[in-house]
């Protein structure tokens, strides 16, 4: 029997022949991640710009992340929270004081804390708001991603992950991002019935869509008006991707529960975290919800040594700092063709808008041609590029990746 040999169509006929087709990957076959870098089986070396949608911030393979995962691996990894552990209080504690709330229920992938975050809302508007049984309903945006429960793409604008999943779970009123007259109009008709308004500071997966300013500022005080939760899923936008510690902070904006994952573990756990003050949190007591994953040992060392990177290398003022000086830089570039008609974004999330139709494949073929030159990026919604390197990137290796981009962009054919 041969051997097969291990070159990227060997692995990438493995993932057809035998894994589920549910993602559309670029055609890279990666093995071995360092700081910004990656590369492939065959060798070749490329700028992450990607960052596995924002959970590696800190890096792949940091150090002291690597070496929290060795060190409690080798003592305890998961007790289930049938016992307490000597890790779990620490942690709480720690991503407690950094994000100012009184308590965290700890969970593993963005959407089971988006999951549990609609709980808690839900349970808190029954027992301390006083809706009636089954009535409470949560505001959300038209083109959000919080994941892929059935619960979630219940109220999902992508036909991808909403058709064909039904019966959809009720209780849910969408209205446009960015539109605080929206908002303001279904609260004053129905406050009495709603939980909170769920949403995201920035619509990542949507194509990097910035609100005006004022938004989240305006939803904030409009929730505490009608005495309605104002939920932030920061699970892409939040451990210093754009620039401060939680996108909300742009506007000084405190949510009454803060969503986290992706780099809450810098990539290398799955670990997520809903937060919440006391008068929130409460409402869920022994028995009433749980995971046995969730907040293991293993997960807790983790996520305090990737807080102590973000902490340690002022990731949120470099990502403040490097961002402005990325979107300058792209400005420059779409003086220079017609191919790209806008960049958007805050801090090292952003987004390139090509010049096509979102059902053509410009913004994939472009991809290709990056990769080609070096640097990894992935279209969303057909004609988006979104770029989001890893936080520590420097301002050396930020400029020779937007030479990449230039030369990529400038000597593109259709």
């Amino acid at each position: 029997m041969q051997t097969p040999t291990n070159t990227s169509s060997t692995f990438i006929e493995l993932e057809e022949k035998y894994g589920a087709h549910n993602y559309h990957p670029l055609p890279v076959v990666l093995d071995r991640g360092e700081s910004v870098y990656v590369w492939d089986v065959e060798g070749k070396k490329y700028y992450d710009f990607l960052s596995a949608y924002s959970a590696v911030n800190q890096g792949h393979s940091h150090p002291k992340i690597v070496n929290a995962l060795v060190d409690q691996a080798q003592k305890l990894a998961l007790t289930s929270r049938a016992f307490y552990s000597s890790k779990l209080g620490e942690y709480e504690k720690k991503i407690t004081e950094l994000f100012g709330f009184d308590k965290v229920l700890p969970m593993n992938s963005g959407a089971e804390a988006v999951e549990t975050a609609l709980k808690i809302a839900r349970k808190w508007s029954y027992e301390v708001k006083g809706i009636h049984e089954n009535a409470a309903k949560i505001i959300v945006c038209e083109n959000n991603f919080h994941g892929r429960t059935t619960t979630i793409v219940s109220f999902s604008s992508d036909s991808d992950a909403h058709d064909n999943y039904g019966p959809y779970t009720p209780g849910f009123v969408k209205i446009p991002y960015n539109d605080l007259e929206s908002l303001r109009s279904v609260l004053e008709k129905d406050s009495e019935n709603i939980a909170a308004f769920l949403v995201e500071p920035i619509q990542g997966e949507a194509g990097v869509y910035v609100p005006d300013e004022g938004f989240l500022k305006g939803a904030s005080e409009l929730c505490k008006k009608h005495n309605v939760l104002f939920i932030a899923d920061e699970v892409q936008t939040g451990i210093a991707r754009t620039g401060k510690l939680i996108a909300c902070h742009h506007e000084n904006v405190q949510p009454d529960i803060l969503i986290l994952g992706k780099a809450l573990s810098g990539g290398m756990y799955p670990v997520s975290a809903v937060l919440a003050d006391d008068h929130i949190m409460n409402v869920i007591q022994p028995g009433q919800h749980g995971s046995t994953f969730g907040g293991n040992p293993l997960a807790c060392a983790v996520a305090m040594a990737a807080l102590d990177v973000v902490e340690d290398e002022k990731l949120s003022e470099r990502a403040e700092n490097l961002g402005e000086i990325f979107r300058s830089e792209m400005k420059k570039l779409i003086e220079k063709t017609d191919l790209i008609t806008q960049v958007r974004g805050k801090g090292l999330l952003n987004a390139i808008l090509i010049n096509d139709t979102p059902e053509s494949s410009t913004a994939w073929n472009i991809c290709l041609k990056l990769r080609d030159n070096g640097l990894l990026a992935k279209p969303t919604h057909g004609n988006i590029i979104r770029l989001a390197p890893p936080l520590v990137i420097t301002e050396e290796q930020l400029l020779d990746c937007v030479r990449i981009i230039e030369k990529t962009v400038l000597e593109y054919k259709k």
